[in-house]
């Protein structure tokens, strides 16, 4: 079986979103890359998560072209191309419905920084992508779902800010790993969650400071980084 560490991961990243309770029945998916072998792992369209097992995964190049596996690829393989192709840190993509990161998305909101649970994990807002136009919704969707995605960070480091909203859709994440890609989704879901009471308790409620969104973020990431008991030799 091509890639089997590969398809495991994914599985595991999948099964994942289903316990943290970010995805309903086939709602949402996840997928992995390995750069090495220029290939991508990705959940099948369509099929419950309690059926899924690693032969399941199907995989695929670069150009969405399948290699290997029985089933259809996920219909929004084309996005996590596009993700793949841009952010060349990215090792693994996460895409889910998850109820209040979706509401933001829904609203065309991005989720600010207003406490330092969110400055932990991602160094900025949480953005929102524009909306598609008819004749990107008519031809391409998915690439240009992804295509859109990836104009928006021009000017943003994706590796800072693993995730967005894509305007009246939901929750794109990424991470160095399928499983990272699936625990900022779950912590995606929670920041969206804690900024919508923030909202609904202080209507004006504004982002924290900068400077404590720098600390918060660079205590955990980068050169610098303190938090933790640092990488095992």
């Amino acid at each position: 079986m091509l890639l089997k560490h590969l398809r495991e991961e994914v599985l595991e990243a999948n099964l994942e979103l289903v316990r943290r309770g970010l995805v309903l029945y086939t709602f949402g998916n996840a997928s992995g890359i390995s750069r090495k072998d220029g290939l991508i792992a990705i959940k099948p369209s369509g099929v419950p998560y309690e059926n899924l097992v690693p032969e399941h995964m199907v995989i695929t190049t670069l150009d969405g072209e399948i290699v290997e596996g029985g089933l259809r690829p996920s219909s929004d393989l084309a996005t996590h191309v596009e993700i793949y192709k841009h952010f060349p840190g990215v090792g693994g993509v996460a895409h889910t419905h998850s109820e209040f990161a979706t509401s933001w998305a829904q609203a065309r909101k991005p989720i600010p920084c207003f406490g330092t649970t969110h400055a932990d994990y991602f160094h900025g807002e949480v953005p929102v992508t524009p909306a598609l136009t008819p004749e990107e919704i008519a031809d391409g969707y998915e690439r240009n779902t992804g295509l859109v995605i990836c104009r928006l960070f021009q000017q943003l480091d994706p590796d800072a800010v693993p995730a967005v909203l894509v305007a009246s859709h939901g929750p794109f994440c990424w991470g160095p790993t399928p499983s990272a890609a699936a625990h900022n989704a779950v912590i995606l879901e929670s920041l969206a969650r804690t900024a919508y009471y923030t909202t609904t308790l202080a209507e004006n409620c504004q982002p924290i400071p900068r400077e404590l969104h720098d600390k918060h973020f660079l205590r955990k990431h980068g050169q610098n980084a303190y938090y933790g008991q640092g990488k095992t030799q």
